[in-house]
């Protein structure tokens, strides 16, 4: 019998996906942003912006708006920006108080898209899963959304997708399976790029980080400030 007041649970993807979210949206992007932006907040930054378009991010640090450019474009670290999308190399970087600027060919896009009409946000991955079902939860929202994002807002992904399931697991007040979530996304093909030596940066190291299920006890809530999508810490 369905709890009466439980919230009602969509499951969306890609970039029409998160047009489409409305209620408490969590927005994922598992390979990487969003559990690059966790490991940020973990070593200590203030605040993510996210933005669309690396002119944007360039133009907010430009401005003193932001101290760090981090994420990509197709893949790739974009050459005036001071990190990539990469995980494992900000995982010893010290943010403290520190605002970092994000553009993603994903994750940010969806955020870009989904912050008007949400009545709440979160930026989500599996590092942050058991925190951002509690955060969602919180309040008895009537309705929920999900927006697993995949390969550039374009294509479904194992990872984003199977993250949204384990999330809706979680906020049905199910444990969830997160031994068979982290063994089907490693069994499938969006690990093979973090193998390829021709995506240099794509490291191997990016993938124990990434599906550490609960690696992090905090969510990521997005708020509009100034007409830009903020990511911070929610504990």
């Amino acid at each position: 019998m369905t709890d009466p007041a439980s919230p009602s649970i969509h499951i969306e993807s890609l970039l029409d996906g998160a047009r489409r979210a409305r209620g408490v949206v969590a927005v994922i992007d598992v390979f990487r942003a969003f559990t690059s932006g966790a490991v940020a907040l973990a070593n200590g930054a203030a605040r993510i912006i996210m933005v669309g378009s690396v002119d944007e991010a360039l133009a907010l640090r430009a401005a003193g708006l932001g101290d760090v450019c981090i994420g990509e474009t197709r893949g790739r670290k974009p050459d005036a920006f001071d990190h990539g999308n990469s995980p494992s190399e900000i995982v010893g970087v010290d943010f403290t108080g520190r605002t970092l600027i994000q553009r993603t060919s994903a994750g940010t896009q969806g955020i870009v898209a989904a912050a008007a009409a949400a009545d709440r946000l979160y930026a989500a991955s599996l590092v942050t899963a058991s925190a951002t079902a509690r955060a969602m939860r919180a309040g008895g929202p009537p309705r929920i959304t999900l927006v697993a994002m995949g390969e550039n807002g374009e294509e479904r992904t194992d990872e984003d997708e199977l993250c949204a399931l384990h999330l809706r697991h979680l906020l049905t007040g199910h444990a969830g399976d997160p031994e068979a979530a982290r063994r089907m996304i490693a069994a499938g093909e969006a690990v093979t790029r973090f193998h390829d030596p021709a995506r240099p940066d794509s490291p191997i190291e990016d993938v124990a980080i990434a599906l550490a299920i609960d690696r992090y006890d905090f969510a990521i809530r997005v708020r509009l400030e100034d007409g830009h999508p903020v990511g911070r810490r929610e504990d």
